[in-house]
């Protein structure tokens, strides 16, 4: 039997990419689709947390390359409770 990979951070980046554009799409449900589409393209994804897609989803729209259409990431003043 053969071992399925682990993803990369990439890996679970491009799933992710790839799920944003379902316009039904809630945040709850983001995980679970992250990790639909890393086990259809043959990844292990028994270590892939929701804290992890939830911290590359973060760190995708901070750096531009997605735009929050989830409407969970918060400017980094809103963060630290300033007014």
């Amino acid at each position: 039997m053969v071992k399925k990979p682990y993803p990369r951070n990439d890996d679970i980046a491009e799933a992710i990419l790839e799920v944003v554009g379902i316009p039904t799409l809630k945040p709850e449900d983001l995980p679970d689709r992250v990790r639909r589409v890393l086990e259809e393209r043959g990844f292990y994804t028994g270590l892939v947390t929701d804290r992890r897609v939830w911290r590359i989803y973060e760190t995708l729209v901070r750096r531009g390359r997605i735009y929050d259409v989830l409407g969970v990431v918060q400017e980094l003043g809103e963060e630290k409770g300033e007014q």
